[in-house]
């Protein structure tokens, strides 16, 4: 018989939490550590859709120190991402059954995976037609600020990044119950329109083009979140069955 998880106290579910924030903080100041060493050749590949830092411009004296420090938040984030994310899954894994925490810890590969490859479709497609957008949107020479250019994209890698992780969000959701796959099937209309609006937020120009580059991968992920949300429903449906 499946073990089920031990009741605990408010107390102790505080002091977790806790324990939670304050690991997943050292992992990310080691990150950061360790990505500070390589932010001049970071600099170097984000600034190569501009053609280089050569055509950047910074007005201000600490303008490149606080580039210096946003691009090794950033590169330190990715570098402790496997491990802020097994702290937070350890965390919620903490009211689940054995077999639904075996769940949980298997898709951290694939939380990692995901956020990459939105990083990579932030760089590789939006940053380019966004900075197309810009440049063109008057056809007027741009001097572009070193601050400016590295806030924007950052902001661009790190949100899309993030907007990735849908489909092991709802998988999460699954498992702990809150939603299931039929509730995500029948609330398709909704989901448009909540994905249109994160686009406005998150698209950094308000061109309907740029938004539908990013709606369409976001709809893709939603529907891979309702097959997820499937597979995550089975396995507590068998059981319920069997019992």
């Amino acid at each position: 018989m499946e073990k089920l998880p031990e009741k605990m106290p408010l107390t102790s579910h505080l002091e977790e939490l806790r324990k939670t924030i304050l690991l997943s903080m050292v992992g990310l100041i080691v990150g950061v550590v360790v990505a500070a060493f390589f932010v001049d050749p970071i600099l170097g590949y984000l600034a190569a859709p501009i053609g280089g830092l050569e055509n950047l411009h910074a007005i201000e004296v600490t303008e490149t120190m606080s580039v210096y420090m946003r691009v090794a938040l950033l590169g330190g984030l990715i570098v402790a991402l496997p491990w802020i994310l097994f702290q937070i899954f350890r965390f919620i894994g903490k009211g689940l059954k054995s077999s639904e925490k075996r769940s949980i810890f298997l898709a951290l590969p694939f939380a990692i995976i995901l956020f990459l490859a939105g990083v990579a479709f932030a760089f590789y497609v939006m940053l380019p037609a966004s900075l197309g957008f810009f440049q063109e949107i008057l056809n007027v020479t741009t001097a572009i600020r070193i601050n400016s250019y590295f806030g924007f994209t950052t902001n661009l890698l790190f949100w899309i990044g993030a907007s990735f992780q849908l489909p092991l969000i709802f998988f999460i959701l699954t498992k702990v119950g809150l939603v299931n796959h039929r509730m995500l099937l029948k609330g398709w209309r909704v989901a448009i329109v909540a994905i249109a609006v994160l686009a406005a937020v998150i698209t950094p120009t308000g061109d309907p083009i740029n938004m539908l580059i990013f709606m369409v991968p976001l709809f893709v992920l939603y529907l891979l979140s309702i097959v997820l949300s499937l597979l995550a429903g089975k396995p507590a449906q068998t059981h319920e069955k069997e019992e």
